[in-house]
């Protein structure tokens, strides 16, 4: 049974994931309206795994004997300068979620709440995973610079196959 703390934790996290689906789903169509379609297919691929990641914390929630809470989302931001700034962006977003994970595992372990603590371990390895990507593509980016053509083949890149995440497991 979950504590009253961590059900409330959890359903912020919840909240959190919902959040990050919309993003995603903000900066894709950013991406989508400047001729950036393989970026916007990741990007939206990227919004489907986070509402997918706020579904299995959902049940999770329920499941435990807690009561789960459909969020409400904030808007999210829509507006980028650069699809440089797109990325730093995700980065910092993913960078952030990682410590809410980290504090949610921290609060786990504390409550000596071993099934939570058990359960998110799939997310901390989950969000090295992205931090990883969102790197890796950062660096690509400060490669190719505003190199136009090196641009069109990255956009390509995470269209396909280059982008995505080999190792994961679904969730």
């Amino acid at each position: 049974m979950l504590s009253k703390e961590m059900e409330a934790a959890l359903n912020a996290q919840i909240e959190k994931e919902g959040f990050a689906s919309a993003q995603y789903l903000a900066m894709a169509s950013w991406a989508e309206n400047r001729g950036f379609e393989g970026t916007a297919q990741f990007l939206y691929r990227q919004s489907d795994e986070e509402r997918m990641h706020m579904l299995k914390l959902f049940h999770y929630v329920n499941d435990a004997g807690g009561a789960a809470i459909s969020p409400g989302v904030a808007i999210p931001r829509k507006d980028f300068e650069s699809f440089r700034e797109l990325f730093e962006v995700i980065l910092a977003q993913e960078q952030g979620v990682s410590e809410r994970i980290n504090a949610l595992v921290s609060l786990a372990t504390e409550q000596k709440d071993h099934t939570t603590h058990n359960f998110l371990q799939w997310y901390v390895a989950e969000q090295l995973e992205e931090e990883s990507l969102f790197r890796s593509i950062l660096d690509k980016l400060k490669i190719i610079g505003n190199d136009g053509g090196a641009l069109y083949m990255l956009d390509k890149d995470l269209q396909g196959n280059g982008a995505n995440k080999g190792s994961k497991t679904a969730p």
